[in-house]
């Protein structure tokens, strides 16, 4: 296996001008979600399992072998969609404290644009702290530039620009075939993008952080749940969606209402150890596909009353896809002004009750599956039970 020399490429500072904000038309215009990184325990092991299970190609690495001693970085990507995985390799690392205290967790939702530095000074104007200044991260295929802000919790949204970069995804990662062999492809599954990422975040501050994202960020609110519409006999929540101006990025909000017994986002936030990301919506274009070789992978899923298909043809009328097929692979369906959707969520994907995902196939609509909400959190509060957390 041949391995190439790797130099050590480190970030460098471009400093911070309010004028760059001026210099374009749109400061705070978002192209993409550019990639989500979870920081992780075993990162090794980690991206195995999203490559196994989830169908992700592993593309990318950075580690020891390539000068970096203290961490481990492993790059995923599937269609559209990236998955930096990240872990400590000693205890001196900042990353072992965070994993330690929150748990295999989603660190950093990052967007492209087009100029991170206008983006970055728009952001501190608007009152954003900063995570990272602009940086820019060079080798012999180019340069990428990013810079970071500090959301709900510890979580970040990274600001990323890559035009001027034809290399492997980053200045200072490799080619993940130059150090190992591949895994074992079985192909993927199906999943075309990131649909929207679901923040919790503690009794009290939804709005708080509604405004962070109208005032920082230049988003909108898009739908607003409120604990009538998220609730169950034990538990309830409320939530709003926020979108930036395009509506490629949806980002819904989450907090806790007052209650008979202990909500889903109380038991996140608890061992959470704090506001972070709940879970993140990957869109498939066929779920049926994709959920049944999800389920051959092992992925477990939550799963609703049979009871439930019952009503769906009289509450979401006619769909292309076969209904036994969906009543047998747990799928559930909405409809609203501009059409249906199908949508599945999976089991926690770590050993805390924290962080799982989404399946979403859209046929016109752009909802977030209201008409499901009381089957879906009675799932969750039946899996809380039975780990003894409701």
């Amino acid at each position: 296996m041949k391995r190439k020399q790797n130099k050590v490429v480190r970030g460098e500072r471009l400093g911070f001008s309010s004028e760059a904000a001026k210099r374009v038309e749109d400061p705070l215009a978002i192209e993409a979600v550019d990639y989500v990184e979870i920081f992780a325990a075993n990162a090794k092991q980690t991206a195995y399992f999203y490559s196994a299970a989830f169908g992700f190609t592993p593309v990318a690495y950075r580690g020891p072998e390539t000068g970096h001693k203290e961490a481990a970085t492993y790059v995923l990507q599937q269609n559209d969609i990236t998955l930096v995985i990240s872990g400590p390799l000693t205890l001196s690392h900042w990353m072992a404290p965070y994993v330690m205290i929150h748990g295999d967790t989603v660190k950093d939702v990052a967007f492209r644009v087009p100029d991170v530095e206008a983006f970055y000074a728009e952001t501190m104007l608007r009152g954003a702290r900063s995570a990272e200044p602009p940086t820019i991260w060079r080798d012999d295929e180019g340069f990428v530039k990013r810079a970071a802000i500090y959301t709900y919790g510890e979580t970040v949204h990274s600001a990323v620009e890559r035009k001027s970069y034809k290399g492997c995804y980053w200045p200072g990662f490799v080619p993940y075939e130059d150090y190992f062999e591949s895994i074992s492809n079985r192909g993927e599954c199906g999943l075309q993008s990131v649909d929207h990422v679901v923040g919790n975040v503690e009794e009290g501050k939804m709005e708080y952080w509604v405004k962070f994202y109208e005032d920082v960020l230049g988003f909108k609110e898009m739908i607003h749940f409120t604990d009538e519409d998220i609730s169950t006999e034990y538990s309830a929540l409320m939530s709003k969606v926020m979108t930036n101006g395009t509506s490629k990025i949806k980002l819904p909000i989450n907090e806790p209402a007052e209650a008979a017994r202990k909500s889903q986002i109380e038991e996140y936030l608890e061992f959470h150890h704090g506001p972070g990301v709940q879970h993140v919506a990957l869109r498939t274009d066929d779920i049926i596909q994709t959920v049944t070789e999800l389920r051959r992978r092992g992925v477990n899923f939550l799963r609703v009353p049979k009871e439930y298909y019952e009503h769906v043809p009289e509450r979401v009328g006619n769909i292309k896809e076969d209904l036994d097929a969906i009543a047998e692979l747990g799928i559930l369906a909405d409809r609203d002004d501009d059409g249906y959707l199908l949508q599945i969520f999976t089991k926690p994907v770590h050993d805390r009750p924290t962080l799982f995902f989404e399946i979403i196939q859209r046929e016109g609509s752009q909802g977030f599956g209201a008409g499901n909400f009381k089957a879906l959190f009675e799932a969750l509060e039946r899996e809380q039970e039975r780990r003894g957390n409701l």
